[in-house]
């Protein structure tokens, strides 16, 4: 699954567990206007409304990744485009862990095996983000709003409401890395879907 991704994450995230997410929503939302959880819809419907595009989005983006390219990057610094796009099919499962477990210790873990070609990167991704939505959409306010940290070799990386870090460090993180997938394709030539719009490939919707 993502395991061993989680613990490189773990490795190289910073402390802080500031986001644009519910804490900066809230400073721009006039208090008597404010959305009381407790007589609202559920957190599913208000805070991840966009989970079904995303995921979608995303798996479209697999799709196109090209046998036989494995080892390709960009620059010497950048990630190999295997790399790259197991860790976005994986993702995920970064979430189940998250809606699963009270914290996790990213140090802890032994390497799992990855997917070798694009068909099985789908399949995972496939397999992971259904659960992970199966588990959104039964998420409670309480369980949304208690606290979830994340651990490497027992020191706390960061620990925050669930429902924030579902949102910037799974959604947000997935969205990063599936953009920097599209410039990997686009460098290959290979035809990219689009993400908030049309890609250069596909052209404006017809009227």
């Amino acid at each position: 699954m993502i395991l061993t991704q989680i613990s490189v994450m773990a490795q190289t995230s910073a402390p802080s567990t500031h986001s644009a997410t519910l804490d900066d929503v809230a400073t721009r939302v006039d208090p008597a206007n404010r959305v009381d959880p407790a007589t609202s819809a559920d957190p599913a419907t208000l805070l991840f409304s966009d989970l079904d595009v995303e995921l979608a989005t995303t798996r479209r983006m697999l799709e196109r990744v090209p046998d036989g390219k494995d080892d390709w990057r960009p620059h010497k610094k950048s990630r190999t485009l295997d790399e790259l796009a197991t860790h976005v099919a994986q993702l995920p499962g970064f979430g189940i862990l998250m809606l699963t477990r009270d914290e996790y210790d990213g140090g802890t873990q032994p390497p799992e095996p990855k997917p070798s070609c694009c068909a099985e990167r789908v399949e995972t991704f496939d397999e992971v983000s259904g659960e992970f939505r199966r588990l959104v959409k039964e998420m409670t306010w309480d369980h949304a709003m208690s606290e979830w940290t994340l651990k490497f070799r027992g020191q706390v990386v960061f620990s925050a409401p669930r429902a924030q870090l579902l949102r910037s460090a799974m959604l947000t993180h997935l969205a990063h890395h599936r953009a920097q997938l599209g410039v990997y394709l686009r460098l290959l030539d290979v035809p990219i879907p689009g993400s908030y719009g049309p890609s250069a490939d596909e052209g404006p919707a017809p009227r």
